[in-house]
């Protein structure tokens, strides 16, 4: 049975299917590529617009930093619409590169003797099953990242260079010339452990949360249509509000844990682009790191590693007359707010 359902016609479809996912995870990350440009800038304090002053809703007086499509309107204004997808070229070949390093994976290793959980009679005895599967998703999101975080590492300083003006990071060949030149082969690998550690907590912190809360907490004997069709009617009506329930678990603890994990993404982006001659990754705007664990102790200290991590990322408030704003395009971090409303 299982040699019939992965037979030729399985293996002719399979390019196709590559392909698929490939060209709509092109098109994803060119959608959304302006807003992680935006929220890369700000990671980095390129604040080149100054605050405003506004009402909280307590009624006090504080400063609001641009929101992220004010800030937009600025890079519009300097370089174009196009500006707005400075960088793209080489994180669209990070992300093809991922998926097809994935689905190479898959035939190779083929997760033949992974058994899905299906019910939840299997779910309370399934452990196992979700620490294998979960094993072989970590080896492949680990092997792929690692081989496409060169080109990541590429696409984060072309971004980046919206704050000196530069042009030093032009093309990927050249891009990869000179980041070997100057740095040997590690610096096609810079900030690659924290992504790494991201990646791993993110993969076992989603899928055992999720299988903890559908094992002991989804109760399949509710029926979602108390009433309604009977079981002999409709063996599979009393699975089907539990089954539902099981579909958004994953993806709720997938946003929890992804607050969690958020640090070590940054710390990545940041070590990135640290100390490689570019403007915003020296000082004033960046002391140089000495490793991704200098970089966290130091945003612990100074920001609680929690910049730009979204529109709805509030900083404690001071009153106007506390700040002083430096006018060089960085900002104090404490006391300003970023607002998701404010046009301005």
């Amino acid at each position: 049975m299982d040699g019939g359902a992965g037979g030729p016609g399985s293996g002719d479809n399979a390019p196709t299917t590559e392909a698929l996912f490939v060209a709509l995870g092109a098109g994803v990350t060119a959608l959304s590529h302006p807003l992680l440009y935006v929220k890369l800038l700000i990671q980095v304090g390129h604040e080149p617009m100054p605050p405003t002053l506004g009402t909280n809703v307590l009624g006090r007086k504080v400063l609001y930093l641009p929101s992220f499509f004010t800030y937009a309107k600025y890079i519009v204004q300097v370089d174009g619409k196009i500006g707005l997808f400075r960088g793209l070229s080489p994180r669209l070949m990070s992300n093809a590169l991922s998926t097809v390093t994935r689905g190479s994976m898959k035939k190779v290793f083929p997760p033949d003797e992974i058994e899905q959980v299906s019910n939840k009679d299997d779910m309370k005895t399934s452990l196992k099953k979700v620490v294998k599967e979960t094993s072989y998703e970590m080896m492949m999101q680990c092997v792929s990242r690692m081989l496409a975080h060169p080109l990541h590492v590429i696409s984060m300083r072309c971004m980046v260079q919206f704050v000196g003006r530069e042009a030093k990071y032009s093309g990927v060949l050249s891009s990869i010339g000179k980041i070997f030149k100057e740095e040997g082969l590690l610096g096609f690998f810079v900030g690659l452990i924290p992504h790494l550690l991201g990646d791993v907590v993110f993969l076992w912190g989603c899928n055992l949360l999720a299988h903890f809360i559908n094992a002991y907490l989804v109760d399949d004997s509710v029926s979602d249509t108390p009433g309604g069709l009977g079981n002999d009617q409709n063996p599979g009506s009393q699975f089907s509000q539990a089954l539902a329930i099981r579909s958004y678990t994953k993806f709720v603890m997938g946003i929890a844990v992804s607050m969690l994990t958020y640090p070590f993404l940054l710390v990545g982006d940041l070590m990135a682009v640290n100390n490689c001659g570019l403007q915003a990754g020296l000082p004033p705007y960046s002391p140089v790191f000495k490793s991704w664990i200098h970089c966290w102790k130091y945003l612990s200290v100074q920001v609680g590693v929690r910049g730009g991590r979204s529109q709805l990322h509030w900083r404690r408030g001071r009153r106007p007359e506390e700040l002083a704003w430096g006018g060089d395009g960085r900002h104090p971090l404490k006391g300003l707010h970023r607002s998701p409303f404010r046009a301005k």
